[in-house]
């Protein structure tokens, strides 16, 4: 979209709203309303370079005062409401959890072989609060059929931590069972 040519004498007032948040707006126009001439009349150029000297602050008024009346106050430390329950790091680690192969568009062996084949693999933990779904970047696969079982073991980083996902996922449910075991020092 092209603005339309402006005539050279065009003259401009600066504007401020209530929140003194500033703009240019033609003189020869009705200003909107909550908004005031803020005293200064020009040029487009003129006026635009006025509002960048005083409009140092691009803050609203409100949110200026706000944090100037809440300066002072402590801030709280933000901790979870379950702070004592084990991080989901942690819950994966402890043992074996009910997984599925989760795939798209459509959960099939063959949408499951070629994942494989791309050497990244999304599984999804189903115990976890609305589930907890990771993608694995395969080091090994153990894929040799269309029947029986697919092994699968590859690295991730979950929640800053990096961790090694070991999966066996049944071929004829596309689920199975997995687990997460730390990489590293901790």
């Amino acid at each position: 979209m092209t603005e339309a040519a402006e005539p050279e004498a065009q003259a401009y007032h600066v504007v401020v709203n209530h929140e003194e948040q500033y703009s240019i707006w033609p003189v020869d126009q009705e200003l909107p309303d909550g908004w005031r001439p803020e005293g200064t009349t020009g040029t487009k150029e003129a006026c635009l370079s006025h509002i960048d000297e005083v409009w140092t602050d691009m803050r609203p008024l409100s949110l200026r005062q706000y944090m100037a009346e809440h300066a002072d106050d402590e801030l709280e430390e933000l901790v979870p409401a379950d702070a004592d329950e084990p991080s989901l790091v942690d819950r994966l680690c402890a043992g074996s959890h009910p997984v599925e192969a989760s795939l798209r568009p459509e959960r099939t062996v063959e949408a499951l072989k070629e994942a494989i084949d791309g050497g990244y693999v999304f599984v999804r933990f189903t115990d976890t609060r609305g589930g907890t779904e990771v993608g694995i970047r395969l080091d090994s696969a153990d894929f040799t059929s269309t029947d029986g079982q697919v092994q699968l073991a590859g690295t991730l980083n979950l929640d800053f931590e990096d961790v090694r996902c070991s999966a066996r996922i049944d071929l004829a449910t596309l689920t199975g069972e997995g687990r997460l075991e730390r990489v590293g020092a901790r």
